[in-house]
């Protein structure tokens, strides 16, 4: 083949490539034409398939169905059903009609009670538009629980206010909101929701009971506690012993040396800073109900305030979280997010040695658990610490019997009222 020939298959092959190109460039601008055309309508349909509860669904199939028969079989029955559903589903979508103007507001008081104590909620709902606005319900959720109200018709700046009470017998974080006007008919085949506000927390802080501030590892100190430990240089005065190699001369007592005629050394008991390590278990199988859970939370948080009230450093943790401890309110505030959980850990000394592997070493350790611990359990979460460093566990028992008793290196409160742990624990700190 000529170089003649050749070249007009070259031009030929060129302009089938830009053809090709140019045709499918123009399918990709006019597929993404088309899908843009359709953006629009499908958000639609799918906010209009939101609005269709799962009985109106059941209604609408069952009138295409009924339609369906009716044309097949020419029987006037199904075809009498079926319009009589379409005709419930068309006076259905008469009232979702409708636009409102509201401004709503939910206030709690107060925001955080203790359980047994009484709170109020009141939602206010004010029509800030320029016509009337056409009675609606309004849902809010308060907890696991649903309030209903019916907002009447309301003028232009016109205002309807509505007042109800939060169940607060345990403790818990509650949440109320939001509220969600509802449009829709009697019978629930169409509903068309708008939310209004956020959700508003209402602390149900557990009960707690004063603690004596001289219970062992609970009193404020300035200068720290003194330990069975001996240091050569520290503030607790020990004894003294003879001079060796290596002693700082700074400790040489030289009145002694000179009676006994050999340098003498003053020794000390090591003195540590009072840090309290708090922990509770909320492993389920440690407890034998809810009241008795509940009575260790509550254990739990009088013994952390009274801590925190006497500034004394004290770490507070359980299998979720570590609690804050900047004041009083904030700790009660997190242990009403406190629940039962499943078992995370083999044994309860492994929980203790988990979540205390970070934190520095305690010279209290107090830990919460339940009346389903076992004596093994028990003991062996006593082993844990050094015999220098007291170990409390409070033991929550409801059906038990109150009293004090020493497992290995630990000494164990059992309670079954709150009022027990105050002298519970400052019989286990003598």
């Amino acid at each position: 083949m000529t170089t003649a020939e050749r070249q007009p298959r070259s031009q030929a092959s060129f302009a089938l490539r830009e053809l090709l190109r140019a045709l499918a460039g123009g399918s990709l601008r006019l597929w993404r034409a088309v899908l843009r055309a359709l953006d629009t309508p499908l958000s639609v349909l799918a906010a209009a398939a939101k609005t269709v509860t799962p009985l109106g669904w059941i209604v609408g199939c069952a009138a295409i169905v009924s339609l369906l028969l009716a044309f097949l079989l020419g029987w006037a029955e199904f075809a009498f059903i079926g319009f009589a559903l379409a005709g419930g589903m068309l006076a259905a979508c008469a009232c979702l009609f409708g636009r409102a103007t509201y401004r709503v507001d939910i206030e709690l008081n107060p925001r955080r009670v203790t359980a047994g104590d009484r709170a109020m909620g009141r939602m206010q709902i004010v029509n800030t538009g320029t016509r009337s606005v056409l009675p609606t319900r309004m849902e809010l959720p308060v907890g696991e629980g649903l309030a209903e109200f019916v907002v009447p018709r309301l003028t232009p700046g016109a205002d309807d206010e509505s007042l109800f009470a939060i169940p607060t017998e345990r403790r818990a974080l509650i949440v109320a909101g939001p509220a969600i006007s509802v449009r829709g008919d009697q019978l629930g085949l169409l509903r068309r929701t708008t939310r209004w506000t956020d959700q508003v927390e209402l602390f149900v802080h557990p009960k707690v009971t004063r603690i004596a501030a001289t219970a062992r590892g609970l009193v404020k100190d300035l200068e720290g506690q003194t330990t069975k430990a001996i240091t050569d240089s520290d503030l607790a005065f020990h004894a003294l012993r003879s001079y060796e190699p290596g002693d700082d001369i700074r400790n040489v007592h030289w009145r002694s040396s000179a009676r006994t005629g050999q340098l003498m050394v003053r020794q000390y008991q090591e003195t540590r800073r009072s840090q309290l390590l708090l922990l509770m278990s909320a492993d389920s199988r440690f407890y034998a109900s809810d009241d008795e859970f509940e009575l260790a939370v509550s254990a739990l948080a009088s013994v952390a305030v009274e801590v925190i009230s006497e500034e004394s450093e004290v770490d507070v943790l359980w299998e979720n979280a570590r609690l804050r401890e900047r004041t009083p309110m904030t700790l009660l505030d997190d242990t009403c997010r406190i629940q039962q959980v499943d078992s995370r850990y083999a044994s309860l000394r492994e929980f203790a040695r988990t979540v205390g592997a970070r934190l520095a070493e305690p010279s209290l350790m107090i830990a919460v658990v339940g009346s389903d611990v076992t004596h093994k359990e028990l003991h062996g979460l006593s082993t844990l610490y050094p015999s220098d460093t007291p170990v409390i566990i409070v033991r929550a028992a409801v059906d038990g019997d109150a009293g004090l008793r020493k497992v290995g290196n630990a000494m164990v409160a059992t309670i079954t009222k709150l009022p027990e742990l105050a002298g519970l624990l400052q019989r286990a700190g003598r």
